[in-house]
């Protein structure tokens, strides 16, 4: 089927910074184009210091919604009319529908990264989770697996406060959890990884411009039982993902969380379910 741009195209964009990366575009477009939706998907590079400028512009324009990634996920809460309860508890938002002039916050990175998990066959149930970073990214997916039952994740970030704020708010919804901040340093790491059964490597170390730093520098610190995941989908196998392979573990990339919460977002903006399975999407 044709897809054209006609004078009622509804737009829907990403907003971050940088976003030259992102295939985001790819998937709605080519998502749109198997459904015959008559909408265009764009990326749009915001710096920090233009986030509220953009959020109206876009309001005015009034498009149909957008993503929002680094580093605008928690700054954006603000700007929003509403913010749906998980992404209030997650404290970040990563895609916003603009409804009857007012825009709502949603957070569905949580639920890619569950979803994207069981595609690959790792379960959950049970493990015990160890996560770098403090981020955005971070909030969503320990809440996320906070509230699918899992009983212990410790969160290292450099910054100790922003690890802590996290596993505070897992202890107040979630008292089933234990959650643990612990200083991220290469010791803490290692011990902490000795006892776990899922790393998620939340940081930035690995993307462009970083695509030749790992969080982990010695590989020792992967046990075989281990499960390797990365939130960073561009490279599909980061340095971390090579050695996690190298040391016989499973590694996941991103991309897998990124589709999965491309669709829970496209069905929220569209009303219609995003044709993943039809869709060809090289994951490895």
């Amino acid at each position: 089927m044709n897809h054209w741009i006609t004078g009622n195209t509804q737009l829907i964009c990403l907003i971050g910074h940088p976003v030259s990366h992102s295939i985001s575009p790819a998937i709605h477009n080519a998502a749109f184009f198997h459904l015959g939706l008559d909408y265009a998907y764009l990326a749009f590079d915001v710096r920090e210091d233009k986030l509220e400028v953009g959020i109206n512009a876009l309001r005015t324009l009034n498009v149909k919604g957008f993503n929002v990634t680094m580093p605008h996920k928690q700054a954006v809460l603000p700007l929003l009319d509403e913010v749906m309860p998980e992404a209030q508890m997650i404290g970040a938002v990563n895609m916003v529908l603009h409804e009857n002039g007012r825009l709502i916050g949603y957070n569905t990175d949580g639920i890619g990264y569950v979803q994207a998990l069981a595609e690959e066959g790792i379960s959950i149930s049970g493990k015990r989770i160890v996560i770098a970073g403090a981020g955005g990214g971070a909030r969503s997916v320990a809440i996320r697996l906070a509230l699918e039952g899992v009983p212990e994740i410790v969160i290292l970030n450099r910054t100790l406060d922003k690890a802590e704020e996290i596993c505070s708010m897992i202890r107040k919804n979630v008292p089933s959890c234990k959650a643990e901040a612990v200083p991220l340093t290469e010791r803490g790491l290692s011990q902490q990884l000795m006892e776990a059964d899922i790393f998620v490597n939340s940081t930035a170390l690995g993307m462009h411009p970083y695509e030749d730093k790992s969080i982990i520098e010695d590989p020792r610190m992967l046990h075989r039982e281990l499960v390797v995941t990365d939130l960073i989908y561009n490279p599909r196998k980061t340095k971390l993902l090579q050695m996690a392979e190298e040391a016989g573990c499973k590694a996941v990339n991103g991309l897998g969380m990124l589709i999965r919460q491309g669709a829970a977002a496209f069905k929220i903006w569209t009303g219609v379910d995003m044709p993943v399975e039809a869709l060809l999407f090289d994951r490895k």
